[in-house]
Formats: C-alpha cells, structure tokens, sequence
C-alpha cells in the first residue's frame, strides 16, 4: 500500500477521490467522495495545532481527558496568511484518557491510552453531501479500534452542539491554538 501512496508537497493541492486534501499523503483507499477516515499518517506529517485537558471529559469516560489536536501540512501557514481554513484541510483531534499520578511537580495528569478520534475536513466549496457534511466542514467521530468506520450518524446531532460557541471562528476553537497566530 506504501508504494501506492501519493506524495504532496505542503504547497500542492490535490483532488483526491472528490476531497482537496492540502499537502497531506493519503492512498486512494483512505478517502474518497463523501467518506471520512482517519488518516494513517496524522501523527508523523500533520502539524501539531495545540492541546487541550478537558476536566470530567464525557468522551474519556468522565476522567481528566487530554485532546491532542493535528492539522494537515500546509494548514498553519495558510491560516496565518489569511485568517481562515484552507479547503480540504484536515483536523485531527486524538482523545485521550488521562492517567493522573502526584510528582515532584504536584499533580498531573498525562495521556494514557486513545478514547477516540475526532476528524474534521473543510468543505467550503459544498462538493461534498450526506449527513456528515455541513456548514462547510465534513464531521466525524472513530472509536479508538477503527479508523476508517465512524460512528457518526449526523453531524448536526453527534458534533455541531459542540462546535455552536465558535460559530464566528468558523466552527473551530482557533483561539485556543496560539500557533494559528502571526509568527513574531
């Protein structure tokens, strides 16, 4: 499948199956039209965008949950250069649960194993349909045991109650992730 792997460099924008993908590497398997997954290689050649600890996280069974969230590569840049998402960049948010333990520091809490993969993929142009896709992003929840399978059913009810706060930022927390800012 490695050799079937289509390279982008972090400038070029491709078509990929009917999704723009910016600068990431995909296989033709991964996406295709209307489908969100997981990409295999979020972790090694997306760009790290921030981190969250959520206290009494629902999606970590109520423990102290760590969210760990990755854009595709070109994304960061773009942003800085206009103020927005690029079409067919890729959100990544890997959720952990937490593992808390006293240190010499005090009390932390670190990642321990995956809960579950939030993916969100900007869809401006609208090319993409179905109930995962809408007010410009497609939407998607994975168990932590299955990349390519959501559990989503409609994006309006499993996503957007969330995401309604940060209606003006384009449906994303941006604020939270410094690294989107003006380089100094």
């Amino acid at each position: 499948m490695k050799t079937k792997r289509i390279i982008l460099s972090a400038v070029a924008v491709a078509i990929i199956g009917g999704i723009a993908v910016t600068g990431v590497s995909h296989s033709q398997s991964e996406m295709s039209k209307n489908q969100i997954v997981v990409p295999d290689n979020f972790r090694t050649e997306f760009e790290f965008l921030g981190a969250w600890a959520v206290a009494g996280d629902a999606d970590t069974g109520g423990a102290i949950g760590q969210h760990i969230v990755y854009a595709s590569p070109g994304t960061i840049a773009a942003f800085r250069k206009t103020g927005s998402f690029p079409d067919g960049t890729v959100l990544v948010k890997e959720l952990f649960n937490g593992k808390t333990e006293t240190l010499t520091t005090g009390e932390a809490t670190s990642a321990a194993d995956v809960a579950g993969y939030f993916v969100m993929v900007k869809d401006a142009a609208g090319k993409n349909d179905g109930p995962l896709w809408g007010d410009g992003w497609g939407w998607a929840f994975f168990k932590p045991d299955n990349k390519t399978q959501t559990v989503s059913t409609d994006y309006q009810v499993d996503c957007l109650s969330c995401h309604e706060p940060v209606r003006d930022s384009d449906l994303v927390y941006s604020y939270a992730y410094p690294v989107l800012g003006q380089q100094n």
